[in-house]
């Protein structure tokens, strides 16, 4: 019995050596495969931006960067050619004096606009050191997406004529499929709201249900107040799924047309 339970640790340890190295997030990775994978062809990095702020009562802060971490490795895999970067969790987030937007909000991390785009710009430059050819950027807030844009313009023009290219994917955030699906479902445009509301919700639900107040989902009511806009309580797993789809498909499908036949 001790030999079998030796050489069934044995397997389980092998195996989940095994699978590490076949990750797509770099975290996970030693450099040594790190490097191997850029040498075999993984030349494109995904570099995705969540945020730490305030969720209304019923969802965790770190709502965005654990949506933004299943997405974006999940976008890797289909590309097949692609790694992930860390998660940045510090990102615009509104007025520190006095507090402005989620800043209201205890728990709430700020970055100033020009501070986001600058840790952007050095990630990128890092990942162009060890020969990433494309850097995707992607983020999972709104506040989020003009600092990508900037920083993507801010590099094409300083590395113009050399074969590196820094592309910001504003379809990831910015398609309106989920909002006319879930339209479509019978939801209206006040349930569905425009923060933690059912789209937020539904999506962190369908990836980790225990980052979810079941106890706490109510309509939002004054926003300066529970920090909801939308109705939270008609969130569900079906819906979250069907909204992770759509953000990783559109994702995807504008990675492949910007890259071409790269």
């Amino acid at each position: 019995m001790r030999r079998l339970i030796i050489s069934m640790c044995f397997y389980s340890f092998i195996f989940s050596t095994a699978h590490a190295a076949d990750s797509v997030f770099i975290e996970e990775l030693t450099w040594v495969e790190v490097r191997d994978a850029i040498r075999s062809g993984k030349t494109t990095i995904i570099f995705p931006t969540g945020g730490t702020e305030q969720n209304g009562p019923h969802m965790v802060l770190g709502k965005h960067n654990v949506i933004v971490k299943h997405a974006a490795g999940e976008i890797a895999r289909r590309l097949g050619n692609a790694l992930v970067a860390p998660v940045l969790a510090y990102v615009p987030e509104g007025n520190l004096n006095p507090p402005g937007g989620h800043m209201l909000f205890p728990g709430t991390i700020t970055l100033p606009e020009e501070h986001f785009i600058k840790v952007t710009e050095y990630a990128a430059r890092s990942f162009r050191v060890h020969g990433f050819k494309d850097i995707v950027l992607i983020g999972d807030s709104g506040p989020n997406q003009k600092g990508l844009q900037a920083a993507a313009t801010l590099l094409n023009k300083a590395w113009a004529g050399s074969d590196v290219r820094v592309h910001y994917i504003g379809d990831y955030y910015h398609s309106a499929t989920f909002n006319k699906w879930l339209r479509s479902q019978g939801e209206t445009a006040e349930s569905i709201g425009t923060h933690a509301g059912i789209k937020d919700t539904s999506e962190l639900m369908a990836i980790n249900p225990d980052y979810i107040r079941r106890d706490k989902l109510a309509p939002g009511g004054d926003f300066k107040v529970t920090g909801v806009n939308g109705n939270p309580a008609r969130a569900s797993v079906a819906y979250g799924k069907q909204g992770l789809e759509f953000k990783i498909a559109a994702a995807v499908a504008q990675i492949r047309k910007v890259l071409g036949g790269r």
